[in-house]
């Protein structure tokens, strides 16, 4: 059997993967499918399609699925409900009944797969693949966890019932007879699922922080690795669903704090089925292209799936300053807490007549539910209230607490000292000061973040020049890097220094997001004596520090984990040796010979 989840094309469609938790397309576990070709399938393929499935469920005698059908510019995506033991036979199923629907070749598919050509011999197939992934004993412990109303998630390695320090797991391959559980050893803890555009990582930590502050063992996932009460035991991208689980299974935590990037809830669905809060900080244009979104409410509705995980007790926090996410909070029937940088924004208005939770700005000042968190000039987070997005993650990060039942003493302690050394949001804002340069590190990964950024170094700004380094992940469309150029071009930097992403190019050449730049900031005025290429992120970021002079500020968006920290490294040591700008740098010591 084939694994399904295809890297390259195939004749019919793009894409084809598992659900295995609550997506954008069913409350549940089910299969998806992306259709190539550009254009959207006709009816008639998509009517063919629908009844082939319905043929394959019907000989395989399983429980009529739930179709949706999401129609975009560039094709749809197809998708239904499948089994929670059977999802590769129901990629096979999609996959067949697609390609059939279209006249796909044989010789094209995988010739272990279904035949596109003798039905009977696709259903003998079909079967062969259901009897061999069916997994009664994981169906029934589903149902009985289910009936105790305790949570369980599980993946092919791993299954579980409860979640941190009231969790316990078993090896998929030695799952546990129902008479063996002890289910007074299985629990739930206080959790909250964290996505949006930008900020989510910041909002992340905060949140992990005053639950510590509270006094809860705190676990958290994010982009930088998997983290236990703030020390890191795991690096690497951990925003997706694995490294939820991997959270949700660690014996020690008492409260989950679960970054929720879009890229898992798109391949995969949520982690889990509950949670105490979900929140979405906002919407910006950025990962345009992928999967059939194409636009800010494609995105919010993949955003907003983490609403799927609560139930009428549960707490959805939203930007009350994003019209988007607005627009289509009515339709989530739970309780609602809003977050505005507006001292008198109409959503937080009629929230407060339903008796929400909401977080506002009035006068410089942060107030939860009309109880003074402090002036925001005290936060160091917002840098003197110049940075208006970590305003917004202060707000919004006081809403998650609130509904997860921290108090306000604990939250209004975390705020005032969080971010005022730059271990607490390690890449996010961070601040050097080597000789008489600054120097600021952010993730500032699309166009909305970088002119956030921006804006807050063009506050910092002197007399000085001004450096960015400026680069962008290969799997965004063309026009979306453009429009980062056009970003770093209205803020007239005196030197600009592209660069790769290690780890994020992606599909294209190494140079070749740098090109499109650099293109870009040419049409938007920006000189070629301004800009340099250097590939390589670290040694981009020495090519700046060779270029600055006393009084410069450089602007630094770093996105890889492996480049950040030896930039941090770096600017540790530059401070140590009273580095002046203009001094020798000291050698790069992995590239010694």
């Amino acid at each position: 059997m084939s694994n399904n989840e295809h890297e390259k094309p195939v004749q019919g469609f793009e894409d084809s993967r598992r659900l295995t938790g609550p997506n954008l397309y069913l409350p549940g576990c089910g299969v998806a499918l992306e259709t190539l070709g550009g254009e959207i399938p006709s009816e008639h393929a998509l009517k063919s399609w629908k009844a082939l499935v319905l043929q394959a469920y019907t000989r395989l005698h399983w429980a009529l699925p739930e179709f949706v059908i999401r129609k975009h510019k560039t094709g749809a995506s197809l998708a239904f409900s499948a089994p929670a033991d059977l999802l590769y036979t129901g990629t096979e199923i999609n996959e067949w009944a697609w390609l059939k629907a279209v006249g796909g070749l044989q010789e094209i598919y995988s010739p272990a797969a279904p035949s596109l050509i003798h039905d009977e011999a696709a259903f003998h197939t079909l079967k062969k693949m259901s009897d061999a992934e069916s997994n009664p004993r994981l169906i029934a412990l589903i149902k009985a966890v289910d009936e105790k109303n305790l949570p369980t998630f599980y993946d092919d390695e791993f299954f579980s019932i409860g979640e941190g320090q009231g969790s316990q797991t078993w090896l998929m391959e030695h799952l546990p007879e129902l008479d063996t559980i002890d289910w007074d050893k299985s629990s739930r803890i206080p959790i909250a699922l964290i996505t949006g555009s930008n900020g989510k990582t910041t909002t992340t930590r905060l949140v992990a922080a005053m639950c510590r502050e509270q006094g809860w063992h705190t676990g958290h996932n994010c982009t930088d690795g998997l983290f236990l009460d703030g020390v890191c035991y795991e690096e690497g991208d951990y925003s997706g669903p694995m490294g939820a689980r991997s959270i949700l299974r660690n014996t020690q935590v008492q409260a989950g704090i679960l970054e929720t990037a879009r890229g898992g809830i798109l391949r995969r669905g949520l982690a889990v089925q509950h949670a105490n809060v979900a929140a979405v900080t906002n919407i910006s244009a950025d990962h345009f292209g992928e999967y059939g979104i194409h636009d800010l409410s494609g995105l919010a509705d993949v955003k907003l799936v983490v609403a799927r995980a609560l139930d009428s007790d549960g707490v959805l926090v939203l930007n009350a300053d994003d019209v988007v996410l607005m627009q289509k909070a009515d339709q989530f029937k739970c309780r609602h807490a809003y977050f505005s940088m507006q001292a008198n924004n109409p959503y937080v208005e009629v929230l407060k007549k339903r008796g929400g939770i909401f977080c506002v700005l009035i006068n410089e000042h942060l107030y939860l539910n009309d109880i003074a968190l402090g002036a925001i000039g005290d936060m160091p987070l917002s840098m003197g209230g110049t940075a208006k997005y970590n305003i917004e993650n202060l707000a919004s990060a006081a809403c998650i607490a609130f509904g997860l039942g921290i108090g306000v003493d604990a939250i209004r302690a975390t705020i005032r000292r969080f971010g005022a050394i730059n271990s607490d949001n390690p890449g996010r804002l961070q601040r050097w000061q080597v000789g008489s340069a600054a120097v600021l590190i952010d993730y500032a990964h699309n166009p909305e973040g970088l002119h956030g950024f921006l804006a807050i170094v063009k506050n910092q700004q002197s007399e000085g020049r001004l450096a960015l380094l400026l680069g962008q992940a290969g799997n965004r469309e063309d026009d979306d890097i453009r429009e980062l150029a056009k970003v770093a071009a209205s803020f007239n930097p005196d030197l600009i220094v592209l660069k790769d992403i290690d780890g994020f190019i992606r599909g294209r050449e190494p140079g070749e997001v740098a090109g499109i730049l650099q293109s870009a900031l040419a049409e938007h005025g920006i000189p070629a004596s301004r800009i340099v290429t250097q590939l390589d992120e670290v040694d981009a970021v020495r090519t700046i520090l060779h270029w600055a002079q006393a009084g410069d500020i450089l602007a630094l968006p770093i996105h890889s984990t492996k480049g950040r920290s030896e930039v941090e490294a770096l600017m540790r040591n530059l401070t140590e040796i009273s580095w002046q700008a203009g001094d020798p740098l000291p050698a790069r010591l992995e590239k010694v010979e």
